[in-house]
C-alpha cells in the first residue's frame, strides 16, 4: 500500500479520536454527495450511439447455437422470440440472455443533455469492464473498458491480443474503449455530473487474465493461489478434477481466494493498481480527471480486512471520492468501521413497498415511522445524506412493476420465471399516481435518491431480466408489448412509448428538492400529531427553513388539522387543509 501523504496522516492522527479520547471515524465524508440525486445507468440497454462497435457473435456466449445470431432490434417488443433466435428456442428466457442491443458510452455521451434537463447530479454505472455477458459482473479485466462499449471494438481485440498485458501495470496499454471513457468523464464533469462505477472484487468472469491461465496451465500457473480451488486435475486420471468456488456458487464467477488476511497479496496489488487507473489516468496526482467515486458490488462477501486497506488506499489518492457498497439491510457498522462511506438504501426500498404498495401486509404509518427513524439515528444525519435511496435497480423488478404486484417478497417471486401469476401489464393511471408518490418520497426524505434508468420515462418490469429492457427514447417508435414470455399464457397488448409526462414529473420533482435547502440536508423529524392511519407527515430543517411534508397513501381526499399557533406558506400543492387522493404537499412552516 501506497504511504498516505503527510498532511493526511496528520489528518488522521487528529480525528481518530474525539476530544474524550473516543475513537471516532477517521474519514470525512465526500461533501459533494450530500443530498443528490443520482441516475443509475446499465450500458448495454442506455443508448446504442454507434452501431459498428455492436457485439458479434463470436463474443456472445453460446451465440454459435443460433443459426444466425444478431444485435436485436432495440424497439422491438421485450418478450417477442424473434425468427433467428426460434433457431434455438421459441422460449424467451431460453433466448433472453443472448440478446445483445448495442449501447455504448457514445450513446451515454449522446444523452449527457438528457441527464442533465432532468436535474440528476452523478450516474452510477453498473459494470463497464470487458467481459463477455450482457450485463458485465463476470470481469475478463478490470482495467479495461469493454471493447463494445468504444469506437474501435475490432481494433481494440487487436491491440489488446497483440500486448502481452499481465497484473502488472507497466505493460497496459490504452484501448479505444478507455480512452471513450475519460471522454465521457470529461464530457460529464463539464455539466456538473459526477461519475461512480461499479467495482466487482469479489470474484471474476472465467475469461479473466488470471483464470485462464490457470486453466490452461493448472498448478504452473503464476495465478494459481489467485483463486479458492478446491481440487486441482490429477493428469493421471482420466476425468478432470478442476474445481473452484464460485459467486453463490455460479460457476462461471470463480471467486479470489480470502483467508484472516484477506487476498493474497498479488491480488490486493492488482485490484489497487486497478482503482488507481479510473481514479488518476493519467498519473499526476490530481483526480479531477478520474472517476468520482466507487460502488462496490457483492460488498458483504469480501472480508472487512481488505475494505479497510481499500477504502484508506482510496482516500489517499482523493478523499473526497466516494465509496458506496451493495448491503441489502442495515450497513451503518460497515460504515462507521471506516469500510464505506455509505450503502444503497435498500432498507428505505422495503418501508416504500411494504407503506405504499403492498395490501394485504402493508404497515402502519407508526410502523413506517419507526424504520425511518431507526435509519436516521442509527447513520446519523451526515452519512444518511448519502445513503442512496432507491426503489428499483437492476437487480430489482421495477417500481411500475411492483405496483402490479403487492404483498410479494421485496426480492423473491418477482418475475414470470418463478411466479407465473405475475402480472406483466402497463400501470393504468390510478397505478402511476402511486408510482408518483413514491417518487416524491424518495426526493423529500433524507439521503441521496437514486433513479432507475427509465424509471423516469415510463418503463415497467419483472425482476432480472425483465428490469434491463432497452431504455425508452423520444426519438423512436416502438412496438407495442403485447406477447407472454410463458407458453399458454396471455397479457393485454400495450403501447411502449417515452412518457414525457411522468419525466416531467421527475423532473420538477428534482428541481423541488434543489430549490428547497431543507429537502437536500436538513434534519428529518416525524411529525406525530399530524400522522395518522393513511397519512404520514414529517419536518426536514434547515437554518433557511422548516418544511411540513404530508403524503396521503389512501384513495380518498384527507383533511389536514393546521395545530393551533402555526402559520403555514405552500410549497407543493393546492391549498393546506386537506391532502390529496394519494398525493403529497409541502408547506413551510412560517415564522410570526
Amino acid at each position: 500500500m501506497a504511504r498516505l501523504p503527510l498532511l493526511l496522516l496528520l489528518l488522521l492522527t487528529f480525528t481518530c479520536r474525539s476530544q474524550n479520547n473516543i475513537p471516532v471515524r477517521p474519514y470525512q465524508i465526500p461533501h459533494w454527495a450530500k443530498g443528490i440525486v443520482w441516475y443509475q445507468i446499465f450500458p448495454e440497454r442506455f443508448r446504442n450511439g454507434d452501431t459498428a462497435n455492436d457485439p458479434r457473435a463470436g463474443e456472445v456466449p453460446r451465440a454459435e447455437r443460433y443459426g444466425h445470431w444478431q444485435v436485436h432490434p432495440w424497439n422491438s417488443d421485450w418478450f417477442e422470440v424473434k425468427p433467428y433466435e426460434r433457431s434455438f428456442s421459441d422460449r424467451f428466457y431460453d433466448v433472453v440472455y443472448q440478446r445483445r442491443y448495442g449501447g455504448d458510452l457514445i450513446g451515454v455521451m449522446e444523452k449527457l443533455d438528457y441527464l442533465q434537463d432532468l436535474g440528476i447530479d452523478a450516474i452510477y454505472f453498473n459494470p463497464l469492464f470487458e467481459a463477455p455477458s450482457l450485463h458485465k459482473y463476470d470481469g475478463a479485466t478490470f482495467h479495461h473498458i469493454d471493447n463494445n462499449f468504444g469506437r474501435d471494438s475490432r481494433g481494440d481485440l487487436r491491440r489488446l491480443a497483440t500486448a502481452r498485458e499481465t497484473e502488472d501495470p507497466s505493460t497496459w496499454i490504452w484501448t479505444s474503449a478507455d480512452s471513450v471513457f475519460l471522454e465521457l468523464i470529461h464530457e460529464a464533469h463539464k455539466r456538473h455530473i459526477r461519475i461512480v462505477i461499479d467495482g466487482v472484487f469479489n470474484h471474476t468472469g472465467t475469461a479473466f487474465f488470471a483464470f485462464k491461465d490457470v486453466l490452461e496451465k493448472g498448478k504452473a500457473s503464476r495465478y494459481a493461489d489467485w483463486y479458492d480451488v478446491t481440487a486441482w486435475d490429477d493428469p493421471e486420471t482420466p476425468t478432470n478434477e478442476f474445481d473452484y468456488k464460485g459467486w453463490w456458487g455460479v460457476k462461471g464467477l470463480p471467486e479470489f481466494y480470502e483467508d484472516e488476511n484477506g487476498f493474497r497479496p498479488a491480488v490486493w496489488d492488482y485490484i489497487f493498481h486497478a482503482t488507481k487507473r479510473w481514479m488518476d489516468p493519467d498519473g499526476d496526482g490530481d483526480p479531477s480527471d478520474g472517476i468520482d467515486g466507487w460502488r462496490l458490488d457483492a460488498a458483504a462477501q469480501v472480508a472487512p480486512v481488505f475494505w479497510k486497506k481499500w477504502y484508506a488506499r482510496v482516500k489517499a489518492l482523493n478523499p473526497q471520492a466516494l465509496i458506496v457498497a451493495e448491503l441489502w439491510d442495515d450497513a451503518s457498522g460497515a460504515v462507521k468501521d471506516a469500510r464505506f462511506d455509505g450503502a444503497m438504501n435498500y432498507p428505505f426500498a422495503y418501508a416504500m413497498t411494504d407503506y405504499f404498495i403492498d395490501r394485504a401486509t402493508a404497515i402502519s404509518s407508526d410502523e413506517l415511522a419507526r424504520r425511518l427513524t431507526a435509519l436516521y439515528h442509527n447513520y446519523g444525519k451526515q452519512t444518511l445524506n448519502v445513503l442512496w435511496n432507491l426503489i428499483d435497480s437492476h437487480d430489482t423488478d421495477r417500481v411500475a412493476s411492483m405496483i402490479l404486484n403487492p404483498d410479494l417478497n421485496f426480492d423473491r417471486q418477482r418475475s414470470p420465471k418463478d411466479n407465473p401469476d405475475y402480472v406483466l401489464r402497463k400501470p393504468d393511471a390510478r397505478e402511476r399516481r402511486i408510482q408518483k408518490q413514491i417518487a416524491a418520497f424518495q426526493m423529500t426524505f433524507p439521503g441521496a435518491p437514486l433513479i432507475y434508468y427509465g424509471t423516469e420515462a415510463g418503463m415497467w418490469g419483472s425482476d432480472d431480466p425483465d428490469d434491463r429492457k432497452p431504455m425508452l427514447w423520444d426519438d423512436m417508435d416502438y412496438d407495442n408489448e403485447k406477447h407472454h414470455p410463458l407458453p399458454g399464457h396471455s397479457r393485454p397488448d400495450d403501447a411502449n412509448y417515452f412518457d414525457r409526462q411522468l419525466f416531467n414529473y421527475y423532473r420538477s420533482l428534482i428541481a423541488l428538492r434543489k430549490h428547497n435547502p431543507a429537502l437536500q440536508t436538513g434534519d428529518f423529524q416525524v411529525a406525530r400529531s399530524l400522522t395518522d392511519t393513511d397519512l404520514f407527515a414529517f419536518y426536514r430543517r434547515s437554518p433557511e427553513q422548516t418544511l411540513l411534508v404530508v403524503f396521503n397513501r389512501s384513495d380518498t381526499v384527507l383533511p389536514l388539522k393546521q395545530p393551533v399557533g402555526t402559520s403555514w406558506r405552500v410549497v407543493h400543492g393546492s391549498g393546506t387543509s386537506t391532502v390529496p387522493a394519494r398525493g403529497f404537499m409541502v408547506l413551510e412552516v412560517v415564522k410570526k
